[in-house]
């Protein structure tokens, strides 16, 4: 008997030092993870969290076994504001009750501003009650950066690219200022008529220039009711100059009005980028056709030309970085639009048939 029990503890305790050392090497792997790592109990209280969650939130020195986000946030005041905003993200992943991935960004004490991909997971127990709380968040923040990067050089890409167009509509009224003012200094008389039109001319070149302006102002991140219709008739009159240089008719079809919940400079950039392809795929002319409509609770924005198509080897690489169908092209030009919609909740779809035209569909959330 004595044997027997004897042997029951030593296995007993064989199963517990594996256990015991898996646990150990489950949390070395944890506390070396380069992302931030956290468990919570069903009441919000910390229970661990990685060497780099607490280099991250300045809590080497902390107890913070048991508290919660606010009592950290008076430990921490530099992260009051974050800690307060992981509060209000837990509440909606137990609301939401499945996994929840959501974006943060905030300021260290460097100065630097740090962005992560988080994702929260919520425990229940059989009856419903929360049990826990699991936060996953990785660092992207070079990956924010060098999406920054990318979608600056895309705006000066289109930028220079409109220049042509820009450029011929400027000429046009700096031409007839030119002939008002020949023609008044020659016959010495200065009429009311003659200036009303020239300060019509000179509003005009100020327009153009602040529409080209608009195009290079970083983006924001501030999101805010936009009207897609506002935004795609702005959009077709700064592209009209370039559109009749290359005998490409714009219609615009306006049906209904579509307010989102949106960013106005990055959806003009997404516009812009779609037009300029429907117009490079049209090297004869021809007509590009836009609309707008709500149905099903979405905004839904479509795009067709009468250009040349995509074979369909190539339209299944659409939108990836680098792939281009132009010779001059760097091949980014969808690969930002694609982020920006996606940023906005939002879809797009290409349909295509060679020797006939393509069709861009997008649709968005109504705000």
């Amino acid at each position: 008997m004595t044997f027997f029990f004897i042997y029951r503890i030593n296995l007993f305790y064989r199963e517990f030092c594996k256990l015991k050392d898996a646990e150990e090497q489950w949390s070395a792997l944890i506390h070396y993870m380069p992302d931030f790592v956290c468990f919570k109990d069903g009441q919000g209280r910390w229970k661990k969290v990685n060497e780099f969650g607490r280099k991250l939130y300045n809590l080497e020195d902390v107890d913070y076994y048991g508290k919660t986000d606010l009592e950290l946030a008076e430990y921490t005041p530099f992260f009051k504001n974050g800690f307060n905003y992981c509060f209000i993200s837990d509440e909606n992943a137990w609301k939401k009750g499945t996994l929840l991935r959501v974006e943060e960004s905030f300021a260290i004490p460097s100065g630097e501003i740090k962005s992560f991909d988080v994702l929260k997971i919520p425990l229940f127990y059989s009856n419903g009650n929360r049990k826990g709380l699991l936060t996953i968040g990785r660092d992207i923040t070079q990956q924010k950066s060098a999406e920054s990067m990318l979608l600056t050089r895309e705006k000066l890409s289109v930028v220079g690219e409109l220049a042509a167009g820009i450029a011929h509509e400027i000429r046009n009224p700096l031409t007839s200022i030119k002939g008002l003012t020949q023609l008044m200094h020659e016959s010495k008389n200065v009429t009311d008529e003659y200036v009303k039109v020239m300060i019509s001319e000179i509003d005009r070149i100020n327009q153009i220039a602040s529409e080209l302006l608009a195009l290079s102002k970083p983006q924001s991140r501030k999101y805010n009711q936009v009207s897609l219709t506002d935004i795609l008739r702005y959009v077709v009159n700064i592209m009209e100059p370039e559109a009749l240089l290359r005998g490409v008719e714009l219609e615009f079809s306006e049906a209904e009005h579509c307010q989102i919940d949106g960013d106005r400079n990055g959806l003009i950039q997404v516009f812009i980028n779609l037009l300029k392809n429907a117009m490079d795929a049209m090297p004869n002319g021809g007509v590009i056709k836009i609309s707008s409509k709500v149905e099903n609770c979405k905004a839904i924005v479509s795009i067709s030309d009468q250009g040349i198509g995509i074979p369909p080897e190539r339209l299944k690489r659409i939108g990836e970085p680098f792939f281009t169908l132009k010779e001059k092209g760097m091949g980014l030009g969808l690969t930002v639009s694609n982020k920006i919609i996606q940023e906005h909740k939002g879809t797009i779809e290409f349909h295509s048939i060679e020797n006939e035209g393509t069709n861009v569909t997008m649709t968005f959330p109504l705000g």
